[in-house]
């Protein structure tokens, strides 16, 4: 964004260099990126000056020529050779002195030397205008009405415009600093000066025309609409200054009724649009919807289908105008235009965005309007327009003024304390220096009291709405360079140092996922709303919406890891990479009765096949047993002891487990519906697990540690239990776990049986038993006891029988 000095110099009268200003909007937030210089005619005419032809005759060798004497204020006149038909004795011109570089109106620039043209020398060159980039006219010289001196700068004849531009990388939560006025409200509060804003006009009507009806369809689609009918116009082009400023900004001036709405967009932030009253079809202005593949064709005479969705300004005809984005081709300003309507309005920014992204068009207007502008700009933007096209243009108003605004937009209320902003701050600021910086920022400081006060930002401050936005605006212009760090930083000055070392725990587990073929992945936070929507298992009412968002697609936080990453996986299948094995640390985010929740989740992923086909062994697709060891081996490695695990049989899976920690969810493991898949265009098979980061951190006491491997033998006991087909496995070990004591180190599935052979309802288990003691060797009386143990818990608690 290209902010000109001079202009803001009417705002906030200063001494100061760009230089110091840029570096001033910078540490406020506003980065300048850059700072140029602007004239408004190239080069500055420098070399050039006013000269008088003291003498004009034929060239001896060319009918075309002329060979004349000028005086150019040196000691002796110069000889210049001229091939303009209209040069005569007597004349006042602009000649460019030897050296001097030229920029015409087109072709390259070059240089003036001195040269023999047909044996003739010529120092210099008498110049026409578009020689001097000053006009298009090449008929013949410029000849000059002045009594200024020979040798005077052509720069003291001809007005040249001068101007330094500030480029501002405008961050998107600032689309209250859009224009010139926005950026004189943070230079107000940076220099503490006053902020010079001319009054707004009385509109008086001059004249009569035909009354323009507006209707406005929905007001949430567009709050407040203004507008007031201008006739008796001439349009033309635009005076030098209005031009000027326009061309700094890097804009083409078109005629004085679009440059004043450009004017007043880049000025104020508010865009404006002007209609040829002839062209709206029996008076009437509606603000609405038209229906899908209504056809439109706009400013650039490209003929667009619509999408039903983005909010049009329509006639009894038809479409005018995608409303905050871009006219259409048959309703706009013309050379013939005479009468206009003026139209400034306030649109919802949503309904803006879907526009500008259907069709791909981004405009001035639909930038701020995305953004979101200011709801009480529209009357004061619109006297402000009409009072220049009267000075201009000649228009008169024709019509009273419309403002239709049913619903005032209010302003936003926020409850602020002192220990909030001293502890975000890292430094106490008292608080007579914090209400003298709100109110600088027009932010109304009420309610005060000794802990706290109450602050009223204006509407246009979109990004103030919390406490912590307000904190944000006080250290911006207090300075982040005035929050001094101490000399002596101590453990407890940042931060406690935490019992676990979070990071260090992810970073283990990455090395632990990557070591066994696993690839990591991060993916977006935003996703779409339809995913909860047809999901079967998310809530779309604990979607956190994004307001302002960047398209459809991306429009809602996610509430789950398992869609983005299925987009991954989609990805990669469709370009035939179709054994996949992926996972991600991610945050999640739900919309929830107190506020807003936020947790941190660990997914996995895997697709395909566990073994690349060879020769050697036969290639084998991923299964259960995979995707389970690996959560097992997670849950090993931080020393984690599964709680309570029960069959799923809902979305996402088509079969699956839960894994609980006490009352808590700690994981779901499974393969994933056909449905789910289908929604991410995923077409095979998909193994998925999420698991609760943030309780796994919790629960963590820290990673695994090995022990030295113990010197005595390891000794091997096998039972056979025959128990009901409802206990699982899980059951069974977490029997042995209990009871086995220290010295059983693991528990293993060596053969399962169900047939006729035993009672039906049952089901065998052959388990093998590894005793070891780190201290001495097992004798047989300890392993006898240890086995007897078992047995007798084995038969209590799940009911086993025990075969030999």
């Amino acid at each position: 964004m290209k902010i000109s000095i001079n202009r803001l110099k009417k705002y906030i009268p200063h001494t100061e260099s760009p230089v110091e200003i840029g570096a001033l909007l910078t540490q406020s937030g506003l980065e300048v990126e850059g700072l140029g210089e602007f004239v408004s005619i190239k080069g500055g005419l420098e070399g050039i000056v006013i000269g008088e032809v003291l003498n004009c005759e034929k060239h001896p060798d060319a009918d075309k020529l002329s060979l004349t004497t000028v005086d150019i204020g040196g000691e002796e006149p110069s000889q210049i050779v001229c091939g303009a038909p209209n040069v005569a004795k007597g004349q006042k011109v602009l000649v460019a002195t030897v050296g001097a570089t030229l920029y015409p109106s087109s072709g390259d620039s070059f240089q003036i030397k001195k040269a023999k043209i047909r044996g003739e020398v010529s120092e210099g060159m008498i110049c026409a205008e578009d020689e001097l980039g000053i006009g298009a006219s090449h008929a013949g010289i410029m000849v000059l009405d002045t009594d200024l001196p020979n040798g005077t700068p052509a720069s003291e004849y001809i007005e040249i415009g001068l101007d330094q531009v500030l480029e501002i990388g405008l961050t998107p939560n600032r689309a209250d600093a859009a224009s010139h006025l926005g950026v004189a409200r943070d230079l107000k509060a940076l220099l503490g000066k006053e902020l010079v804003i001319d009054s707004a006009p009385e509109l008086i009507m001059e004249a009569s025309a035909p009354a323009i009806q507006v209707e406005v369809e929905n007001a949430s689609d567009c709050p407040r609409y203004a507008g007031v009918v201008i006739s008796g116009l001439k349009v033309g082009p635009s005076p030098a200054w209005l031009q000027n400023f326009l061309k700094a900004l890097d804009l083409e001036p078109i005629n004085n009724v679009v440059d004043i709405t450009n004017f007043i967009l880049h000025d104020l932030g508010q865009p404006l649009h002007a209609f040829d009253t002839d062209k709206i079809s029996e008076g009437k202005i509606i603000v609405g919807k038209l229906p899908k593949n209504t056809e439109f064709v706009t400013l650039d005479e490209k003929k667009r289908k619509l999408s039903g969705e983005e909010l049009m300004i329509k006639d009894a005809k038809g479409g005018m105008c995608i409303a905050g984005v871009f006219g259409g081709a048959d309703s706009g300003v013309s050379e013939s235009t005479t009468s206009i309507f003026l139209e400034s309005a306030y649109f919802s920014p949503d309904i803006i965005r879907k526009g500008s992204q259907f069709h791909g068009l981004k405009t001035d207007a639909s930038f701020r309007f995305e953004r979101g502008t200011d709801p009480n700009m529209p009357v004061y933007a619109l006297k402000m327009a009409v009072k220049l096209l009267q000075e201009i243009a000649g228009g008169k108003v024709s019509s009273e003024l419309i403002d239709i605004y049913p619903e005032p937009i209010q302003d936003f209320v926020i409850e602020v304390t002192y220990g909030h902003i001293d502890r975000l701050i890292g430094k106490k600021i008292e608080p007579s220096r914090v209400k003298s910086i709100l109110e600088s920022l027009e932010i109304k400081v009420t309610n005060e009291t000794a802990e706290g006060f109450t602050a009223i930002a204006k509407p246009y401050r979109v990004d103030v709405t919390r406490e912590a936005d307000i904190i944000e605006e006080i250290l911006r212009i207090y300075g982040f360079h005035n929050v001094e760090l101490s000399e002596n930083l101590k453990t407890d000055y940042l931060a406690e140092h935490p019992l676990k070392d979070l990071n260090k725990l992810q970073y283990r587990l990455t090395e632990i996922l990557t070591g066994q073929g696993y690839y990591e992945m991060i993916t977006n936070s935003l996703t779409k709303s339809t995913y909860a929507e047809k999901s079967g298992f998310l809530n779309p009412e604990q979607n956190v919406v994004i307001y302002n968002k960047l398209s459809e697609d991306l429009d809602v936080m996610r509430q789950s890891l398992l869609y983005s990453g299925l987009e991954v996986l989609a990805r990669n299948i469709n370009r035939r990479q179709t054994d996949l094995k992926y996972f991600e640390f991610g945050t999640v985010y739900q919309k929830t009765v107190e506020g807003y929740a936020e947790s941190r989740r660990l997914s996995i992923f895997l697709s395909g096949k566990k073994t690349a086909e060879s020769w050697l062994e036969p290639t084998k697709a991923f299964s259960f047993a995979d995707i389970y060891s690996t959560v097992e081996g997670i849950l090993e490695k931080l020393n984690i002891a599964a709680g309570e695990i029960s069959m799923v049989e809902a979305a996402p899976f088509a079969y699956g487990l839960k894994i609980m920690l006490g009352q808590k969810e700690l994981a779901t493991i499974g393969l994933l519906d056909e449905k789910i898949l289908k929604q991410a265009e995923v077409r095979q098979e998909v193994w998925y697990a999420e698991l609760n980061w943030d309780l796994l951190c919790k629960k963590a006491s820290g990673l695994k540690k090995f022990e030295e491997i113990s010197k005595f033998p390891e000794v091997r006991r096998d039972l056979s239990l025959v128990i009901d087909k409802t206990v699982s496995y899980d059951q069974v070990k977490a029997v042995a776990t209990k009871f086995g004591g220290k010295l059983l180190k693991r528990i293993g599935v060596f053969d399962v049986y169900q047939g006729d052979k035993i009672d039906a309802g049952k089901k065998a288990y052959a388990l093998s038993f590894h005793l070891q003691d780190q201290e001495n060797t097992l004798t047989d009386k300890v392993i006898d006891k240890t086995m007897s143990k078992l047995i007798q818990a084995f038969e209590k608690e799940v009911g086993a029988l025990i075969r030999t």
